[in-house]
């Protein structure tokens, strides 16, 4: 008997119906099986949060209404989840799955995921939940105006990016990543193009988005909530060389980030036991 094909599990944040996610699906589903499970709504910012679901509910969604008729994916199921990223891929793998997967993809995402606002990512979390699992994973983000964050936009151009997705897809159903490589984070800057080069890269401990109060705004009545907003800034004076800000931003290279499941810090542990020395527990 011949062994079965292998199955792709294809997520993302900004929901089923996001132009990134059909990118994607365009560009895998002769690699393998293909299953999409993603969220029915708009989930960025998620990270990898598992909210109780209450009133939910699972739906098939049509691959020819998704994904255009001109798409040929065989075989190809999707489905629409009332709940998170994660939920989506957690849901996806113990009760819709015919198998395990070989690979979870979770993208693309609308909008670059860089430093340390990676844990708000509700692409990256998702990536991290099938990593949980022991799936091999990659998070995939196309930078794009910040006002298509929340809200597709229809004159994104997603070649670069799925072709991006694709080649890394390929590479990961087809070898064993090093141990501690839990999910590849990958972030294709909008001015890629098919000669630009990828690079490893260290996750940065700058945030990248900058949240702060907008401004003119009225005092606010009680129970009423200021409005709060986010801008990219970088301090270029302490921006690590090798990381996937000044990769992105400053050489305009594709940047390959591995993430791991272990957020212990990489201080010597002798040493932090000699500064929490005086510290007393009834």
């Amino acid at each position: 008997m011949s062994a079965p094909r292998l199955l792709i599990l294809l997520t993302n944040d900004d929901g089923i119906r996001s132009p990134g996610l059909l990118a994607a699906a365009r560009a895998v589903c002769d690699l393998a099986d293909l299953l999409i499970v993603a969220p029915a709504v708009q989930q960025s910012g998620m990270g990898r949060g598992t909210p109780p679901i209450v009133g939910g509910s699972v739906t098939q969604q049509h691959l020819a209404e998704l994904l255009g008729p001109q798409v040929d994916c065989h075989n190809v199921s999707a489905y629409s989840l009332t709940g998170s990223p994660a939920q989506a891929v957690i849901y996806g793998i113990l009760a819709l799955a015919p198998r395990r997967p070989d690979l979870v993809i979770s993208g693309i995402n609308y909008g670059e995921n860089l430093g340390t606002c990676v844990t708000a990512s509700g692409t990256v979390g998702a990536a991290l939940q099938a990593a949980e699992f022991g799936i091999p994973a990659m998070a995939v983000s196309l930078e794009t105006i910040a006002a298509y964050h929340y809200h597709h936009g229809d004159d994104v151009d997603w070649r670069i990016a799925a072709h991006t997705t694709r080649a890394f897809a390929n590479a990961m159903l087809r070898t064993r990543l090093p141990f501690d490589v839990d999910v590849l984070k990958i972030d294709v800057p909008a001015d890629a193009r098919p000669d630009t080069p990828w690079r490893i890269t260290r996750q940065s401990r700058q945030p990248y988005f900058w949240l702060f109060r907008a401004a003119n705004q009225p005092p606010p009545n009680p129970g009423e909530l200021v409005r709060l907003d986010y801008e990219i800034r970088i301090n270029w004076e302490t921006l690590e060389p090798d990381s996937d800000i000044h990769a992105f931003v400053r050489d305009r290279v594709i940047a390959v980030t591995p993430l791991s499941h272990d957020l212990t810090s990489r201080v010597g542990r002798k040493e932090l036991e000699t500064v929490l020395q005086g510290v007393n527990l009834p």
